[in-house]
């Protein structure tokens, strides 16, 4: 099976996997695994912040940020299709109670004129606008970069209204690799970055959370309130140790990866690819094959790929470390072998290519 579901299937290397057995440990709920503390000073430092903390996973690192930023009954501003809205499990509702302002964003970066459009004078009658989340990359935005200026631009606009701000940087490294801009750089606008350590980085789990002294102080309250505190976690934070080091500055072979199955995907009628592919992630339109993404997915599988099915004729896969070139370029062979078999249908649901 080439499996292109999502970069969170990675498994450790073997290095990897070493340096976890050897990793000197402790008692984590205690402040006493020193290796859990060599990471999180890592991630203080790589983005430029005062403290940060280790936890189980990216999902718990934005609940965690929500709950540290607002009160219940407030509201948040993010893109309509942000990971925040749409994959936690309405973890913004239960943990934080929320009530979230969508944007219609491009690709899920928005504009200051759309954030604007929310902050409405205060009324009594009116959840207030406390909180503004972005992410980066944003995944079902096709893995989109946001440009810094704009970033800027939202998040200035954000704090002369007083919002606080957080960034969802679950695939930041990516971003980093494929913009050239410093992690700190993106991270400097925001009070608290989520950075996820089990995508592209290879992890087997774990994300951090990083911001003030003060907030990580309080988020080590909300960690031990959400179940999230460990003992011997030395040997999860020594992979992730491990991946900054060794694993970060590869991610630019996923993303010519990703490029190259794009490539090949966009030669076969029937398919429709989302231009630009920017990191890691091809999503593509199947509605002119005749099949519904779950139906032409199930194929797929049959034939040795697999991706994920974001919607009702849309498609994704994402490249990663244990996806080669020549893995690429059997899975593009896959696709025009199962797609070859069933007549083209006139355009349902297909995307654009007039920006590739």
């Amino acid at each position: 099976m080439i499996d292109l579901y999502s970069d969170t299937v990675t498994r450790p290397t073997s290095r990897m996997r070493q340096v976890m057995v050897e990793a000197e440990v402790g008692d984590e709920q205690r402040d006493e695994d020193p290796t859990t503390l060599a990471l999180q000073r890592r991630i203080a430092e790589l983005l430029a912040k005062e403290a940060s903390i280790f936890l189980p996973s990216a999902t718990m690192a934005n609940a965690i940020a929500c709950r540290l930023h607002t009160q219940p009954g407030e509201a948040v501003i993010l893109d309509g299709l942000a990971h925040l809205l749409n994959y936690e499990a309405g973890g913004l509702a239960v943990h934080a109670h929320l009530v979230p302002r969508p944007v219609a964003g491009e690709q899920g970066r928005f504009t200051p004129e759309q954030v604007a459009e929310h902050l409405t004078p205060p009324s009594h009658f009116r959840p207030r606008p406390t909180l503004l989340a972005c992410e980066q990359t944003h995944n079902t935005g096709g893995g989109a970069v946001w440009p810094l200026e704009q970033l800027r631009a939202v998040c200035s606009l954000a704090r002369q209204h007083s919002l606080r701000t957080h960034l969802d940087g679950a695939r930041l490294m990516n971003a980093v690799v494929a913009s050239g801009v410093p992690p700190a750089e993106y991270a400097a606008l925001f009070d608290t970055v989520t950075l996820c350590l089990s995508k592209g980085l290879g992890c087997p789990m774990g994300a951090v959370l990083a911001g003030s002294a003060e907030a990580i102080g309080r988020a080590r309250t909300l960690k031990q309130v959400f179940g999230g505190s460990m003992r011997q976690s030395g040997m999860l934070a020594a992979a992730g140790l491990y991946a900054l080091q060794h694993h970060v500055e590869r991610l630019a072979e996923d993303h010519a990866n990703a490029r190259r199955l794009a490539d090949g995907l966009a030669t076969m009628s029937g398919l429709d690819v989302e231009w630009p592919i920017e990191t890691n992630m091809v999503f593509v339109t199947v509605g002119r094959t005749g099949l519904t993404a779950v139906d032409l997915m199930a194929r797929l599988r049959s034939a040795g790929v697999r991706g994920s099915v974001p919607g009702p004729y849309r498609v994704r896969f994402v490249t990663h470390l244990d996806v080669s070139a020549g893995d690429v370029e059997r899975a593009v062979a896959i696709v025009r072998s199962v797609v070859g078999e069933f007549p083209i249908h006139p355009s349902r649901g297909a995307a654009s290519a007039a920006n590739r």
